[in-house]
């Protein structure tokens, strides 16, 4: 029954989709050396297996469709259509990204970091793939629209979105100012947590995941892997380490950052007074202050 789950839920076509979409755009980029592409890659290769797999999951391309997948589809096309024109928007007025200094150059390098975006992009669509799968509609017997788990999934995707929509814009609003040139970022959500933007985006993940546990079944529940590889990813690869170690370059030696990012949470928002009393132990195991964090900072003492 399993492997009859997967056969229906267009997992190939996806693979191919995405391999076609990230092969192209990198192909642009390497021969261009261009680097402004790669967010909008990511985000459109979304775009286009949310609406694929909706599409191809319908008895009819007239209304009515199945609710539910109307849902998961239209929230993972929101997400997409703002982060990736926020992204794309950003690197136009920035002018480069840093994260390629060092491998738009090598095409092997270049290569690898695409095909890590593709993989990333067909791991954290699962929910939205199985989701929309023909046998997981409504008409084939799945839960009626909304059931607690709908409303729950849906609540966590909008507090997610609208947290890392307002970092993103106050971070990009405060980068813009130069008046704070040679300063980190440290005004609305970034006075609660140091990656509040990173927060937003595992919350809305594992709200989409949770809408999808209404129908997943058997190997479906693989589905699992969107959110938690994002966490992963965000918290221990690309995200939160790269950034940590760049800005302890910058103000290391600034004993303001210091205090910043000893009373300001890594990533779940809390005020900086409450996150001085937290035990280290709690800070270690339940607000994600890894040591790898500070390996700069004590570098420096």
């Amino acid at each position: 029954m399993s492997l009859y789950l997967l056969n229906q839920s267009y997992l190939t076509l996806c693979a191919a989709i995405t391999a076609g979409i990230q092969s192209t755009f990198f192909c642009i980029s390497a021969y261009l050396k261009f680097d402004k592409l790669t967010d909008f890659a990511g985000g459109i290769n979304f775009l286009i297996i949310a609406g694929s797999t909706f599409l191809l999951g319908q008895r009819s391309i007239k209304p009515p469709y199945d609710s539910r997948q109307l849902l998961i589809t239209g929230i993972v096309g929101l997400w997409g259509i703002r982060l990736s024109s926020y992204l794309f928007y950003r690197i136009l007025i920035i002018g480069r990204d840093a994260r390629f200094d060092r491998i738009r150059d090598n095409v092997g390098r270049f290569a690898v970091f695409w095909s890590f975006q593709a993989i990333w992009v067909f791991v954290v669509s699962l929910p939205v793939i199985f989701t929309n799968a023909p046998h997981n509609s409504i008409a084939n017997g799945a839960p009626n629209i909304m059931t607690p788990l709908d409303s729950l999934g849906t609540l966590l995707f909008s507090f997610g979105l609208l947290i890392e929509t307002f970092a993103d814009l106050q971070k990009f609003s405060f980068r813009q100012n130069p008046a704070n040139i040679g300063k980190w970022c440290n005004v609305g959500l970034w006075r609660l947590s140091r990656h509040p933007n990173y927060f937003g985006e595992i919350l809305l993940w594992s709200g989409i995941f949770v809408i999808s546990t209404n129908v997943t079944k058997g190997i479906e529940w693989s589905a699992v892997a969107s959110p938690l590889l994002t966490a992963f990813l965000l918290l221990f690869v690309s995200g939160i380490p790269i950034l940590e170690r760049s800005a302890d370059k910058k103000y290391g030696n600034n004993s303001e950052y210091r205090f910043y990012k000893k009373s300001t949470s890594p990533l779940i928002p809390m005020p900086p007074a409450f996150y001085l009393s937290i035990p280290n132990i709690l800070k270690r195991t339940v607000c994600f202050e890894f040591p790898m964090y500070d390996l700069y900072i004590k570098k420096q003492k």
